[in-house]
């Protein structure tokens, strides 16, 4: 009759409303450890997507700064600075040298305009409805 009793027992304490809820907090907490380690696992591979990221970012930038570094290193490079900054020429070789029209054009302009300074405005209008030039500075 121990038996019947203890299992009787034990019986009414598995039907319990106390080891229910007890039960219940046991999941609640388990649940909830589970929930924190995948949400860490979660953030770790998270992690690990953007390092990779940054190290293929990395590797790209480094092989670009590796074929910048061997095109410093070349004659070409040595070459195309001599001739930009230097201004040197390849023996037998021809330069055409341009000069920047921009600048003559400016300095003409000032001139032009420090001779017209001195004319009166009638007198500008006079040679304008005439169509006569404007007479220099050397000519007042």
């Amino acid at each position: 009759m121990k038996q019947r009793s203890h299992n009787s027992t034990v019986h009414a304490f598995l039907n319990s409303r106390i080891f229910l809820l007890g039960s219940l907090i046991v999941a609640i907490f388990f649940a909830l450890g589970f929930a924190r380690a995948y949400y860490q696992d979660f953030k770790v591979k998270k992690e690990i997507s953007r390092l990779e990221a940054e190290v293929s970012a990395l590797e790209n930038k480094k092989i670009e700064s590796l074929d910048i570094l061997s095109y410093v290193q070349s004659d070409a490079y040595v070459e195309d600075r001599a001739r930009t900054e230097l201004h040197m020429k390849k023996p037998g070789e021809r330069v055409l040298l341009l000069q920047d029209t921009d600048t003559t054009i400016e300095a003409d302009w000032q001139a032009h305009e420090q001779t017209r300074q001195f004319i009166s405005n009638p007198v500008k209008w006079w040679y304008y409805f005439t169509h006569k030039p404007l007479p220099q500075e050397s000519d007042n």
